[in-house]
């Protein structure tokens, strides 16, 4: 049995997990969806205050409370800023395998604004930021969409590569009309022999759109 933290991307919550959490769990896992602050289910919490680093410490004190070790740490989208903060604050042996979900593996004292910088001047204007993409995706993450903190987008965090120290580690790319600026990380880690590189034929809500091929590369970054 593995155990996985699966980290939502940005204006969304743990529920775009759900058909992917029934599946491992149907297969015995133990899986943790959790919501972060201020968004979808928990956007009551909505605050100026908020930001990447509260995220990061929600993941972080999931871990820490629930006792888990040895974990699979997932992360969509913005969710890939998240997973590598928490892979910061973790000691050796909590974090098994580390996965960027079509997400973002952006560089030391690098914002999500920084790397998407024609996403940021055309949305990030202001505080919250309302969802970007709407009449786009025409699915559920749409209907629920809650705007996001503005400092979420906007930290630059410092990291010592505590995330490239994790013993397994996936890049998956979603290569149905490929995001930019995660095709640019993804071809960088292709080249890494330290890596996984995979990709999986569909849009940026894969977890959604083809959540088998999602879970089987979800199971194959546990072993």
């Amino acid at each position: 049995m593995a155990t996985y933290v699966l980290v939502h991307g940005g204006w969304c919550g743990g529920y775009v997990w759900r058909e992917v959490a029934e599946r491992l769990r149907a297969r015995g896992h133990l899986v943790f969806t959790p919501t972060l602050t201020g968004l979808a289910d928990r956007s009551h919490l909505l605050s100026p205050q908020i930001g990447l680093d509260t995220h990061v410490r929600d993941i972080v004190n999931l871990m820490k409370w629930e006792e888990l070790e040895d974990v699979v740490l997932v992360g969509h989208s913005y969710g890939g800023m998240v997973i590598s903060g928490v892979a910061e604050e973790m000691p050796n042996g909590a974090i098994r395998s580390i996965v960027y979900l079509d997400a973002f593996y952006a560089p030391s004292g690098c914002s999500v604004a920084d790397c998407a910088p024609e996403m940021a001047s055309q949305f990030f204007a202001t505080d919250p930021v309302p969802f970007p993409f709407q009449g786009q995706t025409g699915d559920q993450l749409e209907r629920l969409a809650t705007p996001q903190p503005l400092h979420s987008l906007t930290a630059r965090p410092m990291l010592s590569g505590a995330r490239d120290h994790v013993p397994r580690k996936t890049y998956v790319l979603a290569t149905a009309s490929p995001i930019p600026w995660f095709a640019a990380m993804a071809a960088r880690l292709k080249e890494d022999p330290s890596w996984r590189y995979r990709e999986i034929a569909c849009g940026h809500g894969t977890m959604r759109e083809m959540p088998e091929r999602t879970v089987a590369i979800l199971l194959e970054a546990a072993q």
